[in-house]
């Protein structure tokens, strides 16, 4: 465990800056970087628009942008207490994908006005239109729901370079890889999959619209009054576009004889009495942060001996559901190509790739980093280690191919190469 003293020391001074790519050590290279060369790319920009690609840092940079409405598992803390969220996020942008993530807490996007109220969400999004130009990409972090979805739909439609909330997206990704695996393990096609869901928020939605989109047809989503079934009448439109038809009222009811239980929502939701009464070979996906809806422990007493999967959202347990499987990798493939949105093909991609790596063996590296695990693909193991740097070719390279193949690359690209091309940068920086 880390103290809190560990933590503020490592935080000193913050955990980024500003890399040159370019020494600035004569007088030459001070008139290449500033006055008076720079007027030379300032008119080249000017005259073709399209430069700013080769002229500035912007093909390789994402904009970390929140509103602080939403921080992990702690709230409402505000935009100044979300900056240590939003650095450590610009530091795994550039250790797993060599993205230049830079940091932006919005303050003054709240229907109070300041840090007070609900978010505003033209503010939010006014304020990413006006920063727009000098970034290649725009990831949206600890937004709450439901302004995080107008938010990101408004600003995807409006921009030419990927929007991407990752609160919603990335744990939809990577979750998708493990109920495929699951599918797999269990022998069945994702279409025959009935699926279960506590929590309608950012991620639930997303998670289910992800599942569905790669061919699952039986989810029941639950919120903290119950099943969104289609005789409710307080449904947000985003939560009535999964209403379902059934004479489940509660969660408990609409668990029995389920395959999949997805939580993301709060701690010990479930009991292993509930777990029971799922199919015969269950897969419990309880990712609340830091509690899980029920805790490993408690499934694995009341299987007493039946197989099933356990996935949480913890480090401490195996199958964890990481983000930084997911963005770091879907920001290089998109930024690679120059696509102008990540769409569903990209993310269903990143998921197939994700579920390929965790049935292929484990590097000797990614072994003796997890010496208590046996990661070889089974229930213990369905989603692959956040450091495998195998990652950073495979998934990267499926986002661009799907980019490429559904329209949205801006760049003609050979993918052959740029597989290879991936190898090496991967190779480079071992």
């Amino acid at each position: 465990m880390l103290t809190k003293e560990e933590v503020l020391e490592f935080h000193k001074g913050g955990k980024v800056g500003l890399r040159l790519p370019r020494p600035l050590k004569t007088a030459d290279d001070l008139c290449l970087a500033y006055t008076p060369g720079v007027a030379h790319a300032v008119k080249e920009i000017a005259a073709r628009p399209e430069s700013i690609y080769e002229c500035t840092a912007k093909p390789n940079l994402v904009a970390v942008v929140t509103d602080g409405t939403a921080i992990l598992g702690l709230g409402d803390l505000g935009a100044s207490a979300s900056i240590p969220v939003m650095e450590g996020k610009a530091v795994l942008f550039k250790a797993f994908g060599d993205v230049d993530g830079w940091p932006v807490p919005l303050a003054n996007c709240r229907t109070g006005g300041a840090d007070k109220g609900r978010t505003d969400p033209q503010r939010v999004i006014d304020a990413c239109m006006a920063i727009a130009p000098m970034y290649g990409g725009i990831n949206l972090e600890d937004i709450a729901a439901p302004a995080c979805f107008e938010i990101e739909d408004r600003l995807d439609a409006a921009l030419d370079i990927p929007v991407f909330h990752d609160d919603q997206w990335g744990t939809a990704v990577i979750s998708l890889s493990g109920v495929m695996n699951f599918a797999r393990l269990a022998g069945k096609e994702l279409k025959d999959l009935k699926i279960v869901m506590n929590g309608a928020g950012a991620a639930g939605i997303r998670i289910c619209e992800m599942c569905k989109a790669a061919g699952v047809v039986d989810v029941t989503m639950c919120d903290s009054k119950g099943v969104i079934s289609v005789d409710r009448t307080d449904l947000n439109p985003y939560k009535a576009r999964h209403a379902v038809a059934t004479s489940a009222k509660t969660l408990k009811e609409a668990l029995v004889g389920a395959d999949v239980f997805i939580g993301v929502s709060a701690a010990n939701v479930l009991t292993g009495d509930d777990v029971k009464t799922m199919g015969e070979f269950p897969a419990i996906f309880a990712m609340a942060n830091p509690d899980p809806e029920i805790r490993p422990e408690e499934v694995a007493a009341a299987m007493d001996g039946r197989p099933y999967v356990m996935v949480t959202g913890r480090s401490d347990y195996p199958n964890q559901i990481n983000n930084v499987l997911g963005f770091p990798y879907l920001f290089r493939g998109a930024l690679d190509v120059r696509a102008t949105t990540i769409n569903k093909e990209m993310k269903v991609a990143a998921a197939n790739a994700l579920a390929a790596l965790a049935r292929e063996p484990v590097t000797p590296e990614v072994a003796a980093l997890y010496p208590n695990e046996k990661l070889e693909f089974g229930t213990g193991y369905i989603i692959p280690k956040p450091f495998d740097r195998r990652l950073f070719e495979v998934v990267s390279y499926a986002v661009a191919e799907a980019a490429v193949k559904s329209g949205v690359a801006r760049l003609d690209v050979d993918l052959a190469a740029y597989r290879a091309e991936l190898a090496a940068r991967n190779k480079s920086r071992a």
